[in-house]
Order: C-alpha cells, then structure tokens, then sequence
C-alpha cells in the first residue's frame, strides 16, 4: 500500500470539495493504438504465461543490446493447467512496456529417432521452465542455451534441450541410448538450473519437500559423479521450521550470495489471513546447496490490504499458485510472478512489481529484498498514464459485499472479479480456435488485449493502484471519466473514489477516500457495450500516483449491475 505525504496532502486538499457527475451514452469504438503504460499483466491480456522465469540476454539479432525474455508455461489447455508448448516473450531492456511475442520454443511430440509417441501425435504437457546458459568452453562469443521444459509424462521429467539463441527453437538433447521413448537426467518438479561462475552447475527441484544437487556439467542434467542428492534443502510444507516450501524452485545469484526464490505456504492466521500458497518468499546462502537463512515474501498474490475498520483482507483472488523469480534490468530489480483470472487456476497471468535488494557481501552477509506490491502499474514506475485507454482488467483490487472463497482449484466470488480472456469476446472452450495473427502483430491493440471485469454486484469494488496525476491534470476542472461496459437491466450507480473507496482514513495505514463522481445505471438501458461518461471536476485537486476505485451501488443484491469493459480520463 502507498502511503505518501503526497496522498495525504491530497486528501486534504480535497476534503472539503464537493464531487459533481453527469453522464452521456455514446458507441464505444476499440482503440488501435500502442500503449505506453499496458501496466500489468505486462503481456497483452489474451496471452496466459504463468511460472515466469526473467532472464537478460544479448539479443542475437542485434549484437550488443539485450533483451529480457521471459520462460513460462502457456496456459492453453484451458481446462487444466499449463499446455503442450512453451512460448517465449522478450522486451528490449530499455522499452519493457512494449513485449514481442518470440514464438514457440519447444513442443515434444516425437522421441529420439522422430517417431510420434502415439498414432494420435499428441505432445506432452509441459510445466513450469527454467533456463540457463554455458558459455563457449574457448571464450568465443556465444554458447548455449538449456532449457528445462517440466515434462509431466513419468519418464521424460527430466527432459531439457539445448539451443544457441536465446529464442529458440530448442531441441532435447538428453534421449535415453537404449529406450527412445526416455530421457536420461534427475529433475522433476517445478526444476530451476544455475551455473556458477566457476562452471559448477546445480539443479533445485521440488514438490513440498525440496530437493538439489550439482549437476555433472557434461550432462546439464544428471548428477555429478561423486555427490548425492540433497534431500529437504529447505524445511517442506508439512515439516517443522519457517521455510515452508510448496513448489517452483529459483536460483539467483546475486554479488556473493546465492537467494533462492520460491512458492511458500504461510501459516494460518500469517498476515492476518488464512493459509495460501499464493506468495513467493526467498532465502539466501553463502553456499549454492546452503545451509539457507528464511529472508521473507517477495510478493502475495493475494493482494493483502485493508478495509476501512482496519482488518487485513485479500484484495485481489483470495488464493491460488504463483511461480516466478527476480531480475534486474537496467539498474531497477523487480520480482516476476503471475495471477489468476477467471474462476479456476487454468487461466494464469504475468505480472511484475519493482523491488529492492540489498546484499551484504561477506560470510554470514544479509540478503534483503523488499515485498513488492501486488499492484496494476507493472513497469510503469510513474504510474500508469490516465489519458491513455486500459482494460478493466488490470484491476488490482476486485472485493465483493461478502470475500471470496478458495476450494481448490476452484474460486467462488460473491463480487467483482477479472474474467478469463482469450483475445475477444467470444467465449472459448478449445485452445486451438483463437490465433489470429494480427494479436500478435497489434499484442496491445484493445480488441483483443482484454478482460471484463464481472459479477459487478451491489458492495463490490474494482481498484486500480497507481495512476500519474501531474501537470497534465493537476488545476484542470474539465476532467471527466469514459467507461465502457455493458449494462445488465439494475437500477444502480458506478461511484468513482480516489485515494481510497471509503471516506474513512485509517490512522498510520491509508488516507480517507473521496468521493469525485458517479455514473447511473437504469434497468431499461441496452445491454450492449455502451460508453458512458463523469464528470470528475475534482480530480485536477489531486497529484502523484494515486489509486483509483469503482464502487457498485444498488438496492439489487446478488445480481450484477454490469460488466467493465475498458476506460481512460480525458
């Protein structure tokens, strides 16, 4: 949460105003045009990249520019979790709010000698990735880039594949000499590779106990002759210490410390919430196999925030899985990790907040990493930018009249929350029926780079944390809000909030909200898209990056008021 001097003074300055509304109907027309703060999700809204994996490399196309490129899973099967590809997506390091869609790295169709493992040629299911580079054993430029894809069928877990771009394609490179069908190599769950600056490598791996080991360097993939597996590396879910890891192994090595990122389950009552899995924390060593020291969470998906008493609640989806690691780019770190959309956990997308590291070099030196803040900026440090047109769902903050509920892998909301989406407005139930190449030419362009926020019921509330207020806007009484959606037959009201949504401030935690305007909703209006606008004569009284709130009033309980297409300020 931003608690700024800027904030405060804000609510402040605006205590005392009034707020004003009217509102028009006009044909919402999509936008065309490139964003420069998407926000995050940082990938265009239709793409699902769960489990990311952030690396820099040197773009081989352009010698001496680099690129952040992302590995992930590809949340396509729809029904179920991950896909039968992996993907890859890059942003050149000084333009991270414009990412390329690099194609498809892997699909393992075929064993060793090319023949299809079943007369349906049906591909494994490929889970979360990790990928690392060897160098040229001369010193020459280039080398090589592994992939480990988390191949779910039993005998090719330990699959990875070599390649020497960082965009593939990739082809495995470990097959079995005597069984085609197999792999030879240790990795199983959720792997995560590294190699050392001396040329050792290590593998992490792990499903509630967490296993690790070095790697023999000829191989990337078995274990060194001569060392054993390291058994419960860090304490697992259900054994006794603080760790508590669940899933998706990390390595980074930052100065002389080794941190090690990965899925954690909190206790219950941790945070002033129940149990989830929906965090990342890290720990760190002086030594790549430890002993490790617990450092803390590095993100909660969960979106801890506070209601207007005071109490700790999960702004965003009340539980679920992240997976995801830390890179720094440019001098700025950030930690990368995904949420849910829809109502299950098979529709997962990539997000991003900026962090700090510290290290203390030395023995027994201390890593600290600060948490970051489950937020809809992205890379947009400024703050996103008002005037420009964004999807609803890039909400950050979707609470209902009463929280939601998790029975896995399942999601109940009694209020707003952020639809799956697939690149239109079509409902989708197969994973090959929505490849128009024009979302990959136009990845940002509004009719496809989407999703509704929905069940917009009486008491829900939709938040967007942070946009730029400057010069642009500060002083000016012309500032009105257009919003897109499409009205459901209830007599209603959208109010709009700035600060917080409720005119209460809660002492050392958050201002006191105000109330800029309203749009009003009528039964018998169309239920079609429709552009509605309010005039917000206020706003232009506030400046920094500040949140934004929709709040959904109307004396019909359980029935939602509308569905939230896409808004901008003008």
């Amino acid at each position: 949460m931003k608690n700024s001097l800027t904030m405060l003074i804000a609510a402040a300055t605006a205590a005392m105003l009034g707020t004003s509304c009217q509102q028009s109907i006009v044909n919402s027309q999509p936008s065309t045009v490139q964003m420069s703060t998407p926000g995050s999700p940082y990938m265009p809204l239709w793409e699902h990249i769960p489990d990311g994996e952030p690396y820099v490399f040197e773009d081989p196309d352009q010698p001496g520019k680099f690129r952040v490129y992302v590995y992930g899973s590809h949340d396509d099967i729809i029904t179920d979790y991950c896909g039968r590809d992996q993907v890859v997506w890059s942003a050149a390091v000084d333009s991270l709010n414009n990412w390329r869609y690099d194609g498809t790295i892997l699909v393992v169709d075929k064993n060793r000698d090319g023949e299809p493992f079943d007369s349906a040629g049906t591909a494994d299911v490929l889970f979360a990735p990790d990928v690392t580079f060897v160098k040229a054993p001369d010193g020459s430029a280039g080398g090589t880039y592994y992939l480990f894809p988390n191949d779910q069928t039993g005998y090719r877990n330990g699959l990875i594949a070599k390649s020497d771009r960082p965009d593939g394609p990739f082809v495995v490179c470990n097959w079995n000499k005597d069984n085609p069908n197999q792999v030879d190599g240790v990795l199983q769950f959720d792997p995560a590779v590294f190699v050392d600056d001396d040329g050792r490598v290590y593998g992490y791996w792990g499903f509630e106990r967490s296993y690790a080991a070095e790697f023999d360097p000829t191989t990337m993939a078995t274990v060194k002759p001569g060392t054993e597996i390291v058994e419960d590396m860090i304490s697992g879910r259900n054994q006794p210490g603080r760790f508590k890891f669940f899933e998706a192994s990390s390595i980074r090595k930052i100065k002389d410390k080794y941190v090690f990122i990965y899925s954690r389950f909190t206790e219950d009552g941790e945070f002033g919430l129940p149990t989830s899995n929906y965090t990342l924390a890290y720990c760190y060593s002086d030594h790549p196999l430890g002993p490790w020291t617990y450092g803390g969470t590095i993100i909660d998906g969960r979106g801890r925030e506070v209601d207007e008493q005071g109490n700790v609640i999960a702004s965003a989806t009340p539980d679920g899985n992240t997976h995801g690691s830390i890179c720094e780019v440019n001098g700025q770190w950030y930690v990368f990790y995904h949420r849910q959309t829809g109502t299950n956990e098979f529709a997962r997308q990539a997000m991003v907040a900026p962090i700090d590291v510290n290290v203390e070099e030395g023995p027994g030196g201390k890593v600290t990493i600060s948490e970051g803040e489950y937020n809809s900026q992205g890379f947009a440090l400024d703050g996103l930018d008002p005037f420009e047109r964004h999807s609803a769902g890039i909400a950050c903050w979707y609470t209902g009249p009463k929280p939601a509920t998790h029975e896995w892998p399942n999601n109940t909301f009694y209020g707003s929350y952020v639809a799956a989406g697939y690149g239109n407005s079509n409902v989708k139930t197969t994973a090959d029926t929505f490849e128009p190449a024009e979302k990959y030419e136009r990845p940002y362009d509004l009719r496809y780079n989407t999703n509704d926020v929905v069940n917009n019921t009486a008491g829900s509330i939709v938040g967007y944390k942070y946009f730029k207020l400057d010069k642009a806007t500060v002083g000016r009484k012309d500032l009105k809000l257009l919003m897109n959606l499409t009205p459901l037959g209830v007599d209603g009201t959208i109010e709009v909030w700035i600060l917080r949504p409720w005119p209460v401030a809660v002492p050392d935690r958050c201002a006191e909200g105000v109330k800029l305007g309203a749009i009003q909703l009528k039964a018998d209006m169309k239920q079609e898209p429709t552009e509605m606008s309010a005039e917000l004569p206020e706003l232009g009284s506030f400046e920094g990056q500040l949140p934004i709130f929709f709040k959904f009033v109307s004396d019909t309980k359980d029935k939602s008021l509308c569905t939230l297409h896409d808004f901008v300020f003008e």
